[in-house]
């Protein structure tokens, strides 16, 4: 790795997702110097592995893309891959931070032929598809993943693939030397934008994730719905390859719960909308939803979207909290029990698959962090002036959609720079 300059004039921003992006790029156009590091081999976060956006529908890989464009044509701004930050020290204006970067085992000679992956034959659970599919030892996470640059698993490290991946690269970008790098900044002000994970499903033991195959969540069924995606954009059940063209949708899962996430996500009920929208998009009038929720929260532009999908006669409603699951062994249907709280009648009902719209908690967890830092309840970073010149972005401060995220990560990038400007008027 090239030497990493930076000054106590330097932002950094921790996260390459959507968050982490435009609060880089804001700081850079701006002309401040920004390093942004990000764990995972490439930028993007959990955007990149979306279908679509609601409630408009576009595919994610258009903004995506611009914002790539971008960074590629900013001089200001430094990117790190594979880079976590392990040490926060200092004050603001003055922080010290050591960052450790993982081997990615080949270099920048790389011109993103596929010969490696050609050549090796290990292969691995797609963290881009969460698990429904598979990938190389030697890999890209996806078409638009930037930097546009394979990287070697590191459990083929030592084996016969790596030296098949080695010998398949004409242009010796195959680095098998390679260790971790351990790098120590100084910089002005931090941008913590590490994002959100989806919640544990294995924890809702009622409704059998881990027991029953064909039920599934939220974000894996977005992986499906994808015809770039692990079954080429087939709804299909994971029991039987089946189509499944009666869908049940959860709404809450192990959201607005004591027993497991207390908050509410904001975004799971117009996913789950927008994800009844693809039965119809690959069916027809040949299926049928049916959304399982205790209310729906749709406010502001999104609310139009909510009455467009409740005018879908394929799509009911029912205001329940689903009790539990169990599954028809002869079908392999799930088969959801609970109570219509608006008829106040007992259901059991079978559906081809089920769907848990799982909640959002941060990707980092409280105890995890490598700084002092306020956090409430949930695990969320808060305002407070305790925290100096570290500010959260996007889904580090809140559960929030990719709009409110964007927004968050401008203010963040603000208040960065309002800190680095201080800095330079008193050396100045």
């Amino acid at each position: 790795m090239s030497e990493v300059i930076a000054t106590n004039q330097t932002i950094l921003v921790v996260g390459g997702g959507i968050s982490g992006m435009s609060a880089a790029l804001e700081a850079a156009e701006c002309g401040k110097q920004v390093i942004l590091v990000e764990k995972n081999p490439s930028v993007g976060g959990r955007v990149s592995q979306l279908y679509k956006y609601f409630p408009k529908l576009c595919h994610p890989k258009c903004g995506l893309e611009i914002n790539i464009r971008r960074m590629k044509a900013n001089k200001n701004l430094r990117l790190m891959t594979l880079t976590e930050v392990t040490k926060v020290e200092g004050e603001p204006g003055n922080y010290q931070v050591t960052l450790k970067t993982a081997p990615r085992y080949v270099n920048e000679n790389c011109t993103a032929c596929g010969a490696c992956a050609d050549a090796v034959e290990a292969e691995f659970d797609s963290e881009y598809d969460y698990g429904l599919g598979k990938r190389k030892g030697a890999y890209i996470a996806n078409s638009l993943a930037y930097p546009q640059r394979y990287v070697l698993d590191p459990r083929i490290i030592g084996t016969a693939d790596a030296d098949k991946a080695r010998e398949a690269c004409k242009y010796g970008a195959i680095d098998l030397d390679m260790q971790d790098e351990e790098t120590t900044l100084t910089v002005g002000a931090i941008i913590w934008a590490t994002g959100w994970q989806p919640y544990d499903a294995n924890k809702i033991q009622p409704y059998g994730y881990d027991r029953f195959a064909n039920v599934i969540t939220s974000v894996e069924y977005e992986r499906m719905s994808d015809p770039f995606g692990p079954t080429g954009g087939k709804i299909l059940r994971p029991s039987d390859g089946k189509e499944a063209k009666n869908v049940a949708f959860i709404q809450c899962a192990g959201s607005r719960d004591r027993n497991h996430l207390k908050h509410c996500s904001r975004i799971c009920c117009m996913a789950s909308l927008k994800q009844t929208t693809y039965l119809r998009d690959k069916y027809g009038d040949d299926f049928k939803a049916s959304v399982y929720y205790i209310d729906i929260r749709a406010i502001d532009r999104i609310d139009d979207f909510y009455q467009k999908v409740k005018a879908d006669e394929n799509v009911t409603f029912i205001k329940s909290k689903v009790a539990s699951i169990t599954e028809d062994k002869e079908t392999g249907n799930p088969v959801l029990h609970g109570v219509d709280t608006e008829g106040y009648h007992r259901y059991s009902n079978p559906h081809d698959l089920v769907v848990l719209a799982v909640g959002m908690e941060p990707s980092v967890p409280a105890d995890s962090m490598p700084m002092d830092i306020t956090i409430n309840e949930e695990g969320f970073i808060v305002p407070d002036e305790a925290n100096g010149a570290i500010f959260a972005a996007g889904c580090s401060a809140d559960a929030l959609d990719v709009n409110r995220a964007v927004q968050s990560a401008t203010a963040g990038a603000l208040r960065a720079i309002q800190v680095v400007n201080r800095v330079a008027g008193t050396e100045g």
